[in-house]
C-alpha cells in the first residue's frame, strides 16, 4: 500500500502560480472532496504561503487553516517550516517558534514538515522538539537532496541517523526540490537512509522540472517509501510534482495498492482545471530533460519566480546569464542548497551581480542585507568554507556592522507593543509584517493598474512636464516593491536621473 500526499495547494501553487494563485474560497470550496480521495495528508501551507494570503488577497491565513481542517477531519493537513523563521527572514528564538507551532496546532494543523535549509541535524532536531511539545501530531523531517562536493554518502547517511535518534521525529523524507535524483542515486541513497532512520516510514517528494520524478517515484515504491507527493494534474508536472492521476495509474501497473478514491480525485482536478481557466493560469506539462539543472539546482518555484521577476524589471533577457552566474555565486557562497532562503539569495546576488556588470561595475557591487546577514552566519554555517575575498568584499560594505548587531525575532516585550488582549495569531503576523498589511485583512481587494505597454510609441513629454507623474509613479512602483519581500533591490534610471531602493 502506497499513500500519496496532496501538495496541490502549497507546492503546485507555488512552482506553476507562483503561490499567488489560489483564494481561501478556491480551496475551502473544493477541501471536502480532497477529504475523499483518500491521502494520508494535505501540503496545505507555508509561513510564507499564510504571509501571500495575507498581502495579495487580504485574507485571514489563521481562518482559512481552521476551514480546510474541519472540511476535511480525516486528513492531516500539514504545514512546512524551514525551521526557526515565520513569514519574514529574520531568525526567531524558541519563544516566537513556540508560539507558531502552538496557534498552527490550534487552528488545525496535525502534521509538519521540517525543512532546514543547511539539512542541521540540530536544528531539526530543535525545531521537532518545538513542534511535539506545541501538540503537533506528526512531524516529518526532511533531508533535501543537493548535489555538490559537500553534499555526498556520509552528508546524508549521518543526517539519517541523527533523525533515528530523534524521538520526536516520526518520519523521514527525502526532499527533491530540483528534481535531480534520478534511479541510480535514488539506490544509492536510500540503504543509507534507512540504515539510519530505522523502522520510520519513509517518503519522497521531488519535481518534475527536468522529468525524472515519475521514474524516481515508482523505484521508490520498489524500494519501499510508504508515502510519494503529488498534485492534481492541472497543478502537476511542469516544475511541480508528478500528477497524482498518473502516479496511481503507473502504481496499479507495478501493483501496488493505493487506496485512492479515483471519482473524487478527478471531481477535485476538475475543479482546479476550471480555476486556471477562469483566471488564465497556466497548467502543468511535462517538461523536457535539461542537464543544465545539475549546475544551478535551482527549484521550481524559485525559478517560476524569477522568471516572472526579470519580466517585471523588463530584463527577460538576463534570465540564462542569471542561470550561469548561479553555479559561480553559489561555489562562492560556500555550496549551500539552494532552497529557500538561500535559493532567492543566490538568485538575487546573481541577479544584482549582472546588473553591475551591465553598467561597467564588478560583480558583488550591489549586495542585499540577507547576503551580508549570510555571511555573517545569520543563517547556518554553510557545508563547505566560503570564498574569502567575497565575503570580505561583502562584510566591507556600511551597513555589515549595523546587520551584525541585528538579534533574532523574540517575544521580548511584544505584549507591551500589541497589548495584552490580542491574539497570539495576530501577533504573529504583525511582528512579522507590515502593519498597514494586516489592518487590510477583510477588506476588498483593489484590481490591478495595467502595466504601460513595452512596446507604446508617441511623442515623449518634456522632463519638466512630466516630472509630477514621474514622482508619483516612483512612489507607486516603490509600494509595491516594498511589499514583495523576495525582490532586495531596484535600480531605475532615466536620463541624468537615478532612484536605487534597497531593503
Amino acid at each position: 500500500m502506497i499513500e500519496l500526499i496532496d501538495t496541490s495547494t502549497r507546492d503546485g501553487n507555488q512552482s506553476l502560480w507562483g503561490a499567488t494563485g489560489l483564494t481561501r474560497d478556491d480551496i475551502v470550496s473544493i477541501a471536502p472532496a480532497i477529504g475523499r480521495v483518500g491521502y494520508r495528508a494535505l501540503d496545505y501551507a507555508t509561513s510564507t504561503h499564510m504571509g501571500i494570503s495575507v498581502r495579495y488577497h487580504h485574507e485571514d491565513p489563521w481562518e482559512q487553516l481552521r476551514a480546510v481542517s474541519e472540511a476535511m477531519p480525516d486528513v492531516l493537513v500539514n504545514f512546512l517550516t524551514t525551521g526557526m523563521r515565520f513569514i519574514s527572514w529574520e531568525p526567531a528564538d524558541e519563544d516566537v517558534m513556540a508560539m507558531v507551532f502552538r496557534c498552527v496546532a490550534r487552528n488545525g494543523v496535525r502534521r509538519i514538515q521540517i525543512a532546514d535549509p543547511m539539512n542541521d541535524p540540530r536544528a531539526l532536531a530543535q525545531v521537532a522538539r518545538l513542534a511535539k511539545r506545541e501538540g503537533v501530531q506528526e512531524v516529518v523531517v526532511g533531508l533535501t537532496y543537493s548535489i555538490s562536493p559537500a553534499h555526498d554518502d556520509e552528508h546524508y547517511a549521518t543526517r539519517a541517523k541523527a533523525m533515528g535518534e530523534c524521538a520526536d521525529v516520526d518520519r523521514l523524507y527525502l526532499k527533491d526540490p530540483g528534481g535531480l535524483v534520478t534511479v541510480d542515486r535514488l539506490r544509492e541513497l536510500t540503504p543509507l537512509l534507512r540504515a539510519g532512520i530505522g523502522d520510520k516510514p519513509l517518503e519522497l517528494h521531488s519535481h518534475c522540472t527536468i522529468s525524472l520524478a515519475p521514474l524516481t517515484y515508482m523505484e521508490a515504491a520498489r524500494l519501499g517509501y510508504a508515502t510519494l507527493h503529488t498534485a492534481v494534474r492541472p497543478l502537476a508536472n511542469g516544475t511541480s510534482q508528478p500528477s497524482a492521476e498518473s502516479t496511481v495509474a503507473n502504481l496499479e501497473a507495478f501493483g501496488f495498492e493505493h487506496g485512492i478514491d479515483v471519482e473524487a480525485l478527478e471531481a477535485t482536478s476538475a475543479h482546479f482545471a476550471a480555476i486556471a481557466e477562469r483566471k488564465g493560469l497556466p497548467v502543468g506539462v511535462p517538461q523536457e530533460y535539461d542537464a543544465r539543472y545539475y549546475r544551478h539546482q535551482v527549484p521550481g518555484g524559485v525559478m517560476t519566480t524569477t522568471r516572472r521577476q526579470l519580466a517585471e524589471m523588463r530584463r527577460e533577457d538576463l534570465f540564462d546569464g542569471v542561470i550561469d552566474e548561479i553555479e559561480h555565486v553559489r561555489a562562492e557562497f560556500g555550496w549551500p542548497i539552494v532552497v529557500t532562503p538561500y535559493a532567492q539569495f543566490l538568485v538575487t546576488q546573481s541577479v544584482m551581480n549582472l546588473l553591475a556588470v551591465d553598467r561597467g561595475a564588478e560583480r558583488y557591487a550591489d549586495v542585499p542585507d540577507n547576503v551580508i546577514r549570510y555571511f555573517l552566519g545569520h543563517f547556518g554555517d554553510p557545508p563547505a568554507p566560503w570564498d574569502q575575498d567575497v565575503a570580505d568584499r561583502v562584510l566591507s560594505r556600511p551597513q555589515a556592522e549595523r546587520l551584525a548587531k541585528v538579534e533574532p525575532l523574540s517575544l521580548e516585550g511584544a505584549r507591551e507593543r500589541f497589548g495584552p488582549s490580542m491574539s497570539e495569531e495576530e501577533m504573529l503576523l504583525r511582528m512579522t509584517m507590515p502593519a498597514e498589511q494586516v489592518d487590510a485583512i477583510g477588506t476588498p481587494v483593489p484590481e490591478p493598474s495595467p502595466a504601460p505597454s513595452a512596446s507604446s510609441s508617441g511623442p515623449r513629454e518634456p522632463a519638466a512636464a512630466s516630472r509630477n507623474g514621474d514622482a508619483s509613479a516612483v512612489v507607486r512602483l516603490l509600494r509595491e516593491v516594498a511589499a514583495r519581500p523576495s525582490i532586495s533591490y531596484l535600480r531605475v534610471e532615466r536620463d541624468d536621473e537615478l532612484v536605487e531602493w534597497r531593503r
